[in-house]
């Protein structure tokens, strides 16, 4: 017998229940590894985003000798196809939970052949999405009781490598897609399941301890970096898990702080699943008569970092080149698109999913929608980032704008976060501001506050 094991979020090789179950189900018979370049996801990805894709594809194939096949189409043309080639007896896959992946994977469980089953098996969460609920069955949809919760359920324990797998030779494969030349202007980190596994064990020596404090700082290298892994599965949350818990410092500040940021991930994916609705649209109605501007000449600044504002710029230039932004810089890029410019946040998730290699539908929406006063946070609408305060509070020494912002690189320590406060701080061609931030601040607030039909106007957080 030969079972399909379709990849999708999940190339790699270890701690990967769907590849046990394709193994179980062959017996003594062939495993058969897959990919499928769906059109409808390249369409949507950036340089960056393809990069890291064919980059992760070509190290599975590696880890799968040479097995794994790729077939580019329609996956509920290619995968019944290919099962009729090869006459497999079912198809296995990670349970996808996104509400594209589960109508398109619906359509490939109805096109197999009969009696070909679609098995799904495990999911790239730590608790698959739809299993905590409330004590009344209802979903979660404030963070802190579900982290309670999730804790509570707790997790497995990574999945061994099936002993005895003999992939399945045979079916032509086609090449790795294309990747755009300019996907190649910046140094990016490798991915990969070998590369997803030494930069977790660098992180663990050199980072964990201080994590707790450094995530914050855009200017250090405190972050894991392991969220582009998490992305396409060449890591599997479990693993992080895992190792945390076997680490010295388990019971230290940075690796609960660790361990919360993948409460994070999976509490967004959760949220995605009981409402697939909020991934382009508000989760909430408070602020379903909000007034919104259309997208301009300022968003299109924006998109470009070219708003005046030293972090919001450092941030989506990172965004174009890298594929990445840092955490924080991520919410004050948010906040000034949404309260600075007034523009609707699905703009804003729209050009950061097409440019973010980590770009998670659910961590993207609901973030956005954190920062946008319609999601999960019980009140969250009154917060307009100040980006020059943000700047000196996390950038103290400019380093992280004047890497990414080469037209302030003259300008010393945390100067570069006002550069209209020295002489020469436009002397290379650094914009100036497209809007009055104190002004713009007022407006957002007077807008929440028109439309959830409030007389007074809270202080913001900055």
């Amino acid at each position: 017998m030969t079972s399909i094991l379709w990849l999708r979020r999940d190339l790699r090789l270890h701690d990967l229940p769907s590849l046990l179950a394709a193994h179980e189900a062959a017996g003594d018979g062939t495993v058969l590894p897959v990919f499928v370049p769906d059109p409808v996801l390249l369409a949507s990805a950036g340089p960056v985003r393809s990069r890291c894709l064919v980059e992760a594809l070509g190290a599975a194939r590696d880890a799968y000798d040479g097995a794994l096949v790729l077939r580019a189409g329609q996956p509920h043309e290619v995968v019944p196809a290919l099962a009729r080639e090869v006459g497999a007896t079912s198809v296995h896959i990670s349970a996808e939970t996104t509400p594209y992946g589960r109508r398109r994977d619906a359509r490939v469980a109805a096109a197999l052949p009969d009696g070909v089953p679609l098995v799904a098996t495990g999911s790239p969460y730590a608790v698959t999405p739809g299993r905590i609920v409330g004590g009344s069955g209802t979903p979660y949809a404030v963070f802190s009781p579900f982290s309670r919760a999730w804790r509570g359920h707790g997790w497995r324990a990574p999945a061994e490598v099936p002993a005895g797998v003999r992939w399945h030779r045979g079916p032509e494969s086609e090449d790795l897609p294309p990747v755009p030349p300019e996907a190649y202007a910046a140094d990016l980190p490798a991915v990969g399941e070998s590369a997803a596994m030494q930069r977790w064990e660098e992180f663990l020596a050199t980072a964990l301890e201080t994590y707790g404090s450094d995530r914050d700082r855009p200017d250090l290298h405190g972050t894991s970096s392991m969220s582009v892994h998490l992305k396409y599965g060449t890591v599997h949350p479990r693993t992080l898990l895992a190792g945390l818990a076997a680490h010295p410092l388990a019971a230290g500040d940075g690796a609960a702080r660790y361990v919360t940021e993948l409460c994070w991930r999976d509490f967004y994916a959760d949220v995605l699943w009981h409402r697939p609705d909020s991934a382009w649209g508000d989760l909430s109605d408070a602020l379903a008569g909000m007034a919104y501007d259309e997208p301009g000449e300022t968003f299109t600044a924006w998109q470009q970092g070219r708003t005046g504002f030293p972090l919001v710029d450092a941030g989506m230039r990172q965004l174009l080149r890298e594929g990445w932004v840092h955490n924080r810089v991520r919410m004050v890029v948010a906040s000034f698109l949404v309260k600075d410019l007034h523009v609707r946040w699905t703009h804003g998730a729209r050009h950061f999913l097409r440019h973010l290699r980590d770009g998670d539908v659910g961590s993207n929406a609901h973030g956005w929608q954190w920062v946008a006063g319609t999601g999960t946070d019980p009140s969250p609408y009154f917060r307009v980032f100040n980006p020059v305060v943000q700047g000196e509070k996390f950038d103290p020494h400019g380093d992280y704008v004047r890497r990414y912002v080469p037209e302030l690189a003259h300008l010393p320590g945390a100067a570069v976060h006002q550069p209209w406060r020295a002489a020469d701080g436009y002397a290379h061609g650094y914009p100036q501001r497209v809007v009055d931030h104190g002004a713009e601040r007022a407006e957002a607030l007077r807008r929440y506050a028109e439309a959830r039909g409030s007389r007074g106007v809270p202080q913001p957080t900055r």
